[in-house]
């Protein structure tokens, strides 16, 4: 048997991609093809558009006759493909645009995104990170175009790092972040909602994007023979940067961006490899401020940026006595009853 033999495995390898690829092409082509029918059967709908709902009508039972077994053109599928084509009138500029998503997320961008340098943003960024339908619709109902790809965030990036790579951090790093799977109660404190964090680990890595590895909750680091800890150090693949993540409970004070800088100064010191780029500070509050968060990172020396937060505000009646009080909190934390936790952990 040649199963064994390095050649037979290579050839084997190598043909499997060149199927692969080959399969990917035809699934692109047969969307391509499918959704540059609609377009042109749409603009035709829109040129005789005088002849009014019940010509679309006609026409949806007429080719449901011709073709009894192909599904896709019935009234409102048909209405569809008349939106489609008179919101992207060029044919020529459609064709690339089209072939990277199925018809199903171009529905959901025609219903839900009106913006068209929303809708072309959304196209890249589903066929880039291959979004499904659902996972499109979500980022969509987030509003993940207008917290990731406009420019509100406040951060130093441009000063501190190299251009490609502030352009890269900025566009990975959101505001406000939306974790609307950990119930907020009046009076929770940072590590609370550190652990929750943690706790939803998955849908904490969903929302903080592409391209995040969680590398440890309370990352202890030592310096002159003291202990510190980070609340949450990451890795992030596409910027090859660690990340580090300071969670705070309340408005922004300009201390956070001191201790920010001096955690960002350590890991790049003791852990990130010579190989890494700069490693990324982002302090997450509930409120970031405006001119006093860009006064604080004004003269900081390491790439640090602020976003806001949201938790779920409401909590159903049921699970309402679940969750540990805020004294429960207070004396698991050894904190004072009238006292916010900033200290240096």
């Amino acid at each position: 048997m040649l199963i064994n033999e390095p050649d037979y495995l290579t050839l084997l390898t190598d043909i499997k991609s060149q199927i692969e690829a080959a399969r990917q092409a035809t699934v692109r082509a047969m969307n391509t093809g499918l959704v540059v029918l609609y377009w042109n059967i749409g603009r035709v709908i829109d040129e005789r558009s005088e002849w009014g709902n019940k010509f679309i009508e006609t026409l949806a039972r007429d080719i449901r006759t011709a073709y009894p077994d192909i599904r896709g053109f019935s009234v409102r599928n048909l209405k569809y493909m008349v939106r489609f084509a008179r919101e992207y009138p060029d044919l020529g500029k459609v064709q690339p645009l089209v072939a990277l998503l199925p018809w199903a997320s171009h529905l959901v961008l025609l219903d839900k995104v009106r913006d068209p340098l929303a809708r072309g943003w959304y196209i890249e960024q589903a066929a880039a990170n291959h979004w499904s339908k659902r996972g499109l619709m979500d980022r969509v109902e987030h509003q993940v175009y207008e917290r990731q790809a406009l420019p509100s965030k406040t951060t130093n990036f441009d000063e501190r790092l190299p251009e490609l790579q502030a352009e890269q951090a900025a566009e990975t790093l959101r505001d406000p972040y939306l974790f609307d799977f950990v119930s907020y109660r009046h009076g929770m404190v940072e590590r609370e909602i550190e652990n929750e964090l943690v706790r939803h680990i998955t849908e904490f890595l969903i929302e903080l994007g592409t391209g995040f590895a969680f590398v440890g909750q309370q990352y202890r680091i030592e310096v002159e023979g003291e202990d510190f800890y980070i609340d949450l150090l990451f890795y992030h693949i596409k910027l090859r940067c660690y990340i580090v993540i300071e969670l705070k409970a309340g408005r922004f004070k300009p201390e956070y961006a001191g201790k920010l800088n001096f955690y960002v100064s350590a890991v790049d010191a003791q852990v990130a490899d010579a190989s890494d780029n700069p490693t990324i500070g982002l302090l997450l509050c509930r409120d970031k401020g405006g001119l006093v968060a860009e006064y604080a990172f004004k003269d900081i020396n390491k790439p640090i940026g602020v976003s806001e937060y949201q938790l779920l505000e409401t909590l159903p009646e049921l699970y309402e006595n679940l969750l540990p009080s805020v004294e429960d909190i207070r004396t698991r934390m050894s904190l004072p009853e009238d006292e916010e936790d900033e200290s240096w952990r």
